[in-house]
């Protein structure tokens, strides 16, 4: 019988000279039942080329126990690849409303003078004072909603780090905050409180975190990082009218600063 299981394999390697893989003989221990070894019961099949390829094959077309063994499952193949990727030591975190609000140049001003745009009926143009050596020139769009009388010679607030604009001829520096409510019908400026200096800067939160405060970003960047877009949202008025960014107050050092009657209004 081993006579003709070599005499198969040899005939083997004929039919295959061109793989690359080495032929295995499967060994059987006495007793077993082999499907390569024919049964002593039956006569031996003749070694036709059919039969003869039912005896050998390259060791490569069925892997070995042990590359099987080592193998990685599917599942474990699947679970690595899913791993999420470990952050690097140089990735930073997206700053907080709270940290792009510190970047925002918002002062106490003062209105030195106000008249109507000559090209632009809903305009109001002002001259203010924030703390610096000439009056910044303003427009604000305040005619429907405050009598002009109203804006001479108070204080307001300013949001100052805006890129100038040139609205109908004038170039406007900065912006009059105030709240309005959900239909825009209504619209009163915020107000600093009484003793507070033009040009100082507000900032929001408590007293002690006035000298944490980072310093203004450029308007250039203002404007390229969308900062103040960021934050408008997050800005309104609470129920006792003072002005929020969030839970914080909007403050001087004076005090909050506030609207006169507006509550849960949204400030821009």
């Amino acid at each position: 019988m081993m006579t003709t299981v070599r005499m198969a394999f040899a005939s083997c390697a004929r039919l295959h000279p061109s793989s690359s893989s080495p032929l295995t003989l499967a060994r059987v221990p006495v007793g077993a039942v082999s499907f390569l070894a024919p049964s002593p019961l039956s006569a031996a099949p003749p070694r036709s080329a059919r039969n003869l390829a039912l005896f050998c094959h390259p060791s490569s077309a069925s892997p070995s126990l042990t590359e099987a063994a080592i193998a990685p499952s599917l599942p474990q193949a699947a679970a690595e690849e899913t791993k999420p990727p470990v952050p690097s030591g140089d990735e930073k975190a997206e700053p907080t409303v709270e940290e792009l609000a510190g970047l925002l140049d918002i002062r106490v001003g003062r209105v030195l003078k106000a008249w109507r745009h000559p090209e632009a009926d809903t305009l109001y143009v002002e001259e203010v004072d924030v703390g610096e050596a000439e009056p910044r020139t303003i427009c604000s769009g305040l005619v429907n909603f405050l009598p002009i009388e109203e804006l001479q010679d108070i204080n307001v607030i300013v949001l100052a780090n805006l890129k100038p604009r040139n609205m109908r001829g004038i170039k406007s520096n900065g912006m009059l905050m105030a709240a309005s409510d959900a239909s825009h019908e209504n619209v009163e400026l915020l107000v600093p409180p009484k003793g507070s200096v033009p040009g100082e800067r507000i900032w929001f939160g408590s007293e002690e975190e006035k000298d944490r405060q980072s310093d203004p970003a450029p308007p250039n960047q203002v404007q390229k990082k969308k900062i103040w877009e960021a934050v408008q949202p997050h800005l309104r008025t609470a129920g006792n009218c003072i002005a929020v960014l969030g839970e914080h107050h909007m403050r001087t050092s004076a005090g909050p600063v506030f609207c006169k009657s507006l509550k849960g209004a949204r400030v821009s």
